[in-house]
């Protein structure tokens, strides 16, 4: 299978590439970002390119499966508006950009608390992207809605640092819900959402990741 991939730079991404790049099911990544990556491989394609200006009709969109691991925070976008771009915006965008090719298949890694009707505006974003996302009508279409992510981020997030060993203190004695989900369980989910794709509509909560 070829399997586009969008946001391979970030915590979860990068575990995606590697599981992707290993997996003898993947003929092939093709790993668009907006620097190229310094790692290769003979089944990687890396375009380089503008998410705000995605290439239409183009054979690198052309993909039997597509993962989107892209995010950010209010604080690395700047502005409501940005984070909402970064995303909601690429993120669908890119499921456009891959359904007119001809794929089917489309796992995002979401948000747990991902709801339209949400107080908080992270949960909105998220939850108006999968509500945009259904629309698209692919015949499989994976929701992983991760709690906080455990892992080593390249930029450091404190208050999800100190979150981090809160939560590691208390999981004992948590609900699996709000225990940490290691970034290795959520690219596992997407990776195996995308690789052996189920029809219609899953929802893999925090709970099953941690």
């Amino acid at each position: 299978m070829r399997v586009l991939l969008a946001g391979s730079t970030g915590l979860v991404g990068a575990q995606v590439l590697r599981r992707l790049l290993a997996d003898p099911r993947c003929s092939a990544v093709i790993a668009p970002t907006r620097r190229a990556l310094t790692q290769t491989a003979p089944k990687l394609l890396n375009p380089v390119m503008d998410f705000a200006a995605l290439p239409a009709g183009t054979a690198d969109w052309q993909v039997d499966a597509a993962i989107c691991a892209l995010g950010s925070t209010m604080k690395q976008a700047g502005s409501p508006e940005a984070f909402r771009q970064v995303d909601q915006g690429y993120p669908l965008a890119i499921a456009r950009a891959v359904k007119a090719q001809g794929c089917d298949v489309f796992a995002l890694n979401s948000a747990m608390g991902a709801n339209v009707r949400s107080w908080f505006f992270y949960n909105q974003v998220k939850g108006e992207l999968e509500r945009d996302l259904r629309a698209l009508g692919f015949a499989s279409l994976a929701f992983v809605r991760p709690g906080l992510i455990g892992g080593e981020r390249a930029e450091p997030r404190p208050g999800e640092q100190l979150a981090s060993r809160v939560l590691g203190v208390l999981a004992p004695v948590l609900p699996r819900a709000w225990r940490i989900n290691p970034a290795a369980r959520i690219a596992d989910a997407l990776v195996e959402a995308a690789l052996n794709p189920k029809p219609g509509v899953l929802v893999i909560g925090s709970a099953q990741l941690a």
